[in-house]
């Protein structure tokens, strides 16, 4: 059995409650970051492809 006094304990389970929050909130601004820049390498991708293309396009109609 617990010795802590219930405003002890309540203020333990609030510090680890927002503990949690705070991890959680740093996730999901971590994921929004991650997402932001696969986006952008997806798209980076994309223009590098379409260079490729059109080189050799160009080099095939020489």
């Amino acid at each position: 059995m617990s010795t802590c006094s219930p405003s002890v304990y309540n203020r333990e389970s609030q510090a680890l409650w927002a503990s949690k929050l705070s991890k959680s909130y740093y996730q999901d601004d971590q994921q929004a970051k991650l997402m932001h820049l696969q986006a952008e390498i997806d798209s980076l991708l994309e223009q590098l492809q379409n260079l490729k293309h059109q080189r050799l396009d160009g080099v095939s109609q020489e």
